[in-house]
């Protein structure tokens, strides 16, 4: 059996709320993370709420110095933009990328920051949901070509063609965050993919079945390792990280999300009880300090135990 595909996710945000907004070093993990081995490369969204660089324009510097990372936004909020640009944003990079894109996308998480944003940016937060799910249908329509009209309860345009279309017929694979039935039951009718971070693998395992067709649906993950041969240790950096990068206590953060502070070893372990209920494309984010040596550790010392085989 082939093992999970590995990706790495860039830190644009841990860099941020240390004041830290070069984006070259960005580029260069990217590049780096290629050359170690890894399946692909992601970048997350957020203007105001989480400040980081731009995900679609920091990509496209990446495609033009990577040949074989899927790159992947992990995740991308619709809501906040128009489809026709963002359709011709998304088309320009999968073609910059040769098809190697993926838009993740999601509508937001539910907390007063992200609320506040929406309103910054004149969106109506309780739209979001609705906004996410017009705006893929109408990208969709968008990357036919074809000169295409679409009247719905928040855009509207006619006789609209867009150029460039997507490298892949039908624009790039599109995979949606989400917990609970109604995301589930989205992810089932209007996604090509599934990224969300339960807190454990076997509410992994039930949401993944609650999907409709699940075998139609690739299964992501997106997991926060903290990698220390010490696990007190790296209990200890994780909260550091963790409660910088959001502001909250751990305990909060892990009770709903995929989160492991220990060794390689028990890391490779954690993981594979995800891939065992269904995950087959996981995304790491390092939770760390110094992420250059974090990416190399990940790649010389997960990477091989995930490979196929390892965990058998």
């Amino acid at each position: 059996m082939t093992g999970p595909r590995i990706g790495y996710l860039l830190p644009t945000r841990d860099l941020a709320v240390i004041g830290d907004h070069e984006v070259v070093p960005l580029i260069r993990l990217a590049r780096r993370a290629e050359e170690l081995g890894l399946d692909s490369v992601w970048a997350g969204d957020s203007p105001v709420a989480r400040q980081r660089v731009d995900p679609l324009t920091l990509l496209s510097a990446v495609a033009a110095v990577t040949e074989r990372v899927t790159l992947g936004t992990a995740v991308l909020l619709p809501a906040l933009r128009h489809p026709i640009p963002l359709a011709q944003q998304l088309a320009t990079l999968d073609r910059i990328c040769e098809g190697r894109l993926v838009a993740g996308m999601g509508g937001g998480f539910p907390i007063p920051a992200t609320e506040a944003m929406f309103t910054a940016l004149g969106v109506g937060f309780t739209t979001r949901i609705s906004r996410l799910e017009e705006s893929i249908a109408a990208m969709r329509l968008l990357w036919s070509g074809e000169r295409v009209s679409h009247a719905g309860r928040h855009f509207a345009f006619d006789g609209v063609s867009l150029a460039p279309t997507p490298a892949r017929p039908g624009g790039p694979p599109i995979w949606l965050a989400g917990s609970g039935e109604a995301a589930l039951r989205r992810v089932g009718r209007i996604a090509d993919g599934w990224l969300p971070y339960p807190p454990e693998p076997g509410m992994y395992a039930r949401e993944r079945s609650l999907i409709p067709e699940p075998a139609r649906v690739t299964g992501g993950l997106y997991a926060t390792l903290c990698l220390d041969d010490d696990p007190e240790r790296a209990r200890r950096r994780l909260r550091e990280s963790l409660e910088r990068y959001y502001g909250a206590p751990l305990e909060f953060i892990e009770s709903i999300q995929a989160v492991f502070a220990g060794t390689p070893a028990g890391a490779a372990e954690w993981l594979g009880r995800y891939v065992e209920a269904g995950a087959g494309h996981i995304v790491v984010r390092l939770a760390v300090d110094d992420h250059a040596a974090a990416l190399e550790e990940l790649a010389g010392r997960v990477l091989p135990l995930m490979r196929e085989g390892a965990l058998a």
